[in-house]
């Protein structure tokens, strides 16, 4: 598949991104390379493959949701400026 500077500069427009005549030529020739190998790998015949998630065998790690070790509020507040009851307390910002 060939691309076209004409094509180049629409997507350009597209994407609201200006290049000089000279980069429009270098990213037309690079883009065309690109498009080049995505034809040649289209040729491949992937009827027989199964399709892939992840090249790794993975399986996720599922486990309960449970508190191990709770924390007291009076611990966790210790070192705050001020509290209200078991809550930071914090300027208010919005009238």
């Amino acid at each position: 598949m060939k691309i076209t500077r004409d094509e180049v500069q629409r997507v350009a427009l597209l994407a609201r991104l200006q290049f000089s005549p000279q980069e429009e030529e270098i990213l037309t020739g690079q883009l065309d390379r690109i498009l080049q190998y995505i034809e040649k790998l289209n040729q491949l015949d992937t009827a027989n493959v199964e399709p892939l998630a992840h090249v790794a065998d993975i399986v996720n790690a599922f486990r309960e949701d449970r508190v191990v070790n709770q924390p007291s509020p009076d611990t966790l507040l210790a070192n705050a400026p001020a509290r209200e009851r078991d809550f930071f307390k914090v300027p208010k910002i919005i009238e």
